[in-house]
């Protein structure tokens, strides 16, 4: 077990997410705004096309490069400079054979441990040592990396992803209601934290193979929960209830609108001062928006950009009504859930002025 964490497996994966998300979200909104406006993305840009096709062209060839581009950020975690091309190599190699995102996952594992092996193991006279980044850890880790993936890994895994997907699409509406609470839940517990992203890396992977709800589904959660957040303040005063400090109340007021862009972290000062009530409030409220969610329909093209997420969807409303159930639990959860502070704040001037000075000597 300690081997397995020794290797960092998590890590080299989020690191790699971290590379992927603004190529897919600049490609997203590309296809998105060119499909909006008629564009084809499979328009050959070598004959007469329009504006439109070619941004709708632009977007897909960078979306449809994701398997190539986890690898190459996978294998550049683990062995540096060394393992870019490699992984490069491997990830088109997944690609070309069908097996997808998760094959550019395994491929980006495969060709950066390959190197550092290579690297460790492959001795060189000291003339040719310069030639090790550019030339021998390329080549030896691309050929070997390639044939593994090409004859031994890759058919199983293209044949796991194509089940996989014909397994959620043919999910029926109790299995979507429980499968997008499953996401919304896992979505919202750590605020954009580790499991937030391990469950990015998986539905990513879904909408990698043409299935964009579970990932639509993880993304509106993250816009909601802060406007929950905001929302709360004012569910809470019906219930003649404060629950927010006033430093909380006014990191609110910056919290509430990164929220709107799906930038989910603004709310972590609040979260931590009360981690039991607000992370038992998101949960209930992000199974809440996933389900929604995934039972409707919400299928945005762009896996990020909060409420600008709505346009690129077939239905916009769907993501609406997703985003709005989810906040309305959440505030209502977290007003019920959270004490008033105000009450606390008595309890202290109480507690103070029990303090009898006489009791204090000075030797």
């Amino acid at each position: 077990m300690s081997g397995i964490k020794k290797l960092n497996l998590k890590g080299h994966l989020l690191t790699a997410i971290s590379y992927l998300i603004p190529i897919v979200c600049g490609a997203g909104f590309l296809i998105a705004i060119g499909m909006g406006f008629g564009g084809n993305p499979g328009a050959d840009l070598t004959e007469p096309h329009t504006f439109w096709d070619a941004l709708a062209k632009m977007g897909a060839l960078g979306l449809g490069l994701l398997p190539v581009v986890i690898a190459t950020g996978i294998s550049y975690s683990i062995a540096g400079k060394p393992g870019i091309a490699p992984g490069f190599i491997i990830g088109l190699t997944a690609n070309a054979i069908g097996a997808g995102f998760i094959g550019g996952i395994l491929g980006g594992f495969l060709s950066g441990y390959l190197a550092v092996a290579v690297i460790k193991h492959f001795k060189v006279p000291n003339w040719a040592k310069g030639l090790m980044p550019t030339l021998i850890v390329p080549f030896f880790t691309s050929i070997i990396g390639g044939l593994i993936m090409v004859y031994i890994i890759g058919i199983p895994i293209a044949a796991f992803t194509s089940v996989l997907t014909n397994a959620l699409n043919g999910l029926g509406t109790s299995s979507l209601l429980v499968f997008g609470g499953v996401v919304g839940l896992l979505s919202g517990v750590d605020f954009g934290g580790p499991i937030n992203k391990t469950v990015f890396a998986f539905v990513l992977t879904m909408q990698a193979e043409g299935i964009n709800g579970p990932i639509t589904a993880l993304q509106l959660v993250n816009t909601a929960t802060p406007i929950g957040f905001g929302l709360a303040y004012f569910v809470a005063k019906m219930f003649g209830k404060n629950i927010y400090t006033p430093v909380e109340t006014e990191a609110l007021k910056s919290a509430v609108p990164m929220g709107v862009v799906n930038i989910v972290e603004g709310v972590i000062p609040i979260v931590m001062n009360d981690i039991v009530r607000c992370v038992t409030a998101v949960a209930i409220g992000g199974a809440a928006g996933g389900a929604v969610s995934m039972v409707l329909g919400a299928d945005a093209k762009v896996p990020f950009g909060g409420v600008l997420m709505l346009p690129t969807m077939t239905q916009p409303w769907t993501g609406a009504v997703a985003i709005l159930v989810n906040v309305l639990v959440t505030a209502v959860a977290l007003a019920l859930l959270k004490k008033d502070v105000s009450q606390k704040a008595e309890q202290a001037e109480v507690e103070e002025d029990d303090i009898d000075l006489d009791d204090i000597k000075i030797i």
